[in-house]
């Protein structure tokens, strides 16, 4: 398992560095300033430019951002986890898992909700790659009674009880502009489908969050386990969308002010979080 573990990581990082960077640097203008009337009536202002030329400019800024933090950020740390996991050391094998799973949630994310283009197949290929990837790795032998690697003084109630106040944060944040709409459209819709993060956080990333919580707090080592996926995995997601919000107000994006002050202080306590989570850790 580890030779094929190695071999989807590779590939992970591979295809990530084509789809990242392509996306990122391309900038060339297809069309300026083109809008339409989409089916519900909104008026949609399309970026025109790159690869996303098709998106509106909030997801082609939120794409963008997204790309960047992947390149600069998601494969120098897949690579560092994936040494570092294959030398046996348990926080290496933490921060893969955790890794994988902002890959996974991130080209999940891209298959599904980003306006069809050339690297539709690389979306694909990465989501079901780091799929397989996170099964084999959440399922390592070293991973399974994770609880006894912890001092005893790790502060697990506490980390446990935030867990379980994000997961009810974000779903609240969700419900809250999902639920008035209800018999008619989300303006943040726009030309799109259907709301894919949403779905994506609403129906994995709220319950992971409660469960590992109520887990942790239990001190089940599956509690463990979850907690370190949903930190990692928590702190590059918040990242790319601090760097989202940051592309979407220089490209003139009205913001909101929950979403602007929620997710850069989730980032700043996950953060502290993961240092709680590696400094009590009895493995290198």
């Amino acid at each position: 398992m580890k030779t094929i573990n190695n071999i989807l990581i590779l590939l992970i990082i591979v295809l990530a560095i084509i789809a990242s960077s392509y996306g990122f640097f391309s900038n060339k203008i297809i069309y300026d300033g083109k809008t339409f009337q989409s089916i519900n009536g909104q008026t949609i202002a399309l970026n025109g430019k790159g690869l996303y030329h098709n998106d509106s400019i909030s997801m082609a800024a939120q794409a963008r951002a997204q790309d960047l933090v992947t390149l600069v950020i998601g494969i120098p740390l897949l690579v560092i986890s994936l040494i570092l996991s294959n030398k046996k050391s348990l926080k290496g094998k933490l921060m893969l898992l955790g890794i994988i799973g902002y890959f996974l949630y991130t080209y999940t994310s891209y298959s599904f909700l980003a306006m069809y283009n050339v690297f539709f197949l690389i979306y694909v290929s990465l989501m079901s790659i780091s799929f397989f990837a996170f099964i084999i790795n959440f399922n390592s032998d070293e991973l399974k009674n994770l609880k006894d690697y912890f001092d005893d003084r790790f502060p697990g109630k506490y980390i446990g009880i935030f867990n379980i106040f994000m997961g009810f944060c974000i779903c609240l944040l969700w419900l809250g502009m999902i639920v008035p709409a209800i018999g008619k459209v989300p303006p943040v819709l726009e030309h799109y489908t259907t709301l894919s993060i949403q779905a994506l956080d609403l129906g994995f990333i709220v319950p992971i969050a409660i469960i590992s919580g109520v887990l942790l707090i239990k001190n089940k080592s599956m509690g463990y386990l979850l907690t370190s996926i949903i930190i990692i995995k928590g702190m590059t997601i918040l990242l790319a969308i601090v760097m989202m919000l940051i592309f979407m107000y220089l490209d003139g994006v009205k913001l909101s002010m929950v979403e602007t002050i929620m997710f850069p202080a989730f980032f700043v306590i996950l953060s502290f979080n993961l240092f709680l989570l590696f400094h009590y850790i009895q493995n290198n």
